[in-house]
């Protein structure tokens, strides 16, 4: 299953973590974990280097996070960020049982 986290400060999102696999097919013909993975990276990009935030982006083995500069409020990088949890939101309820998604309020 795919657990994204994202993380919130005052209602609003202000990063994300994604980690695991669907196991929706077998690695490499995964369509859930491709878009998850394709939406993850142009949520990434668009923060970064289209919006030009100076985001803090990890990526790991089965892993990646995304975290915005404290007290970031750039409308794109919002934006985009709401975009993301929108197009998880709507492939959990497509594809059952292969995405979890939570929110986490952060100081």
């Amino acid at each position: 299953m795919i657990e994204v986290r994202f993380s919130r400060k005052d209602g609003r999102i202000c990063g994300f973590s994604v980690s695991g696999h669907a196991g929706y097919a077998a690695r490499g013909e995964d369509i859930v974990c491709a878009s998850v993975t394709s939406a993850v990276q142009l949520t990434a990009n668009g923060v970064t280097e289209t919006a030009g935030i100076p985001a803090k982006v990890t990526a790991e083995e089965n892993r990646i996070t995304l975290a915005l500069p404290n007290g970031c409020n750039d409308p794109a990088a919002l934006a985009m960020l709401a975009a993301l949890r929108l197009h998880l939101e709507l492939l959990a309820q497509d594809y059952p049982n292969t995405i979890v998604i939570a929110d986490t309020e952060v100081q």
